[in-house]
């Protein structure tokens, strides 16, 4: 009887922690990322207007992560992230 190694313990516990994650994400629609990315534009811009520079610049690298996280959840809807593993 082979005893779990460290990686299959490890890989269940990121594979149900991811799944949760994942759970929770999902309930966010696609266009709240949109949302999210155009909102931080918009507040960057206000920022800049008002002479916050260095806060506009902070609040204006948040739009791309926004983004990419849509993605991201826009994927894992379609394809699922454990496509693969779980039909092994």
């Amino acid at each position: 009887m082979p005893f779990p190694t460290t990686a299959n313990v490890t890989g269940q516990r990121e594979d149900e922690f991811t799944s949760r994650i994942e759970s929770q994400t999902a309930r966010i629609p696609s266009t709240g990322y949109l949302g999210a990315a155009f909102g931080a534009m918009a507040g960057s811009a206000i920022l800049k207007i008002m002479g916050k520079d260095n806060w506009a610049l902070f609040v204006g690298q948040w739009a791309p992560a926004f983004l990419i996280m849509g993605v991201y959840n826009k994927m894992v809807k379609q394809h699922g992230s454990d496509r693969y593993s779980q039909a092994a």
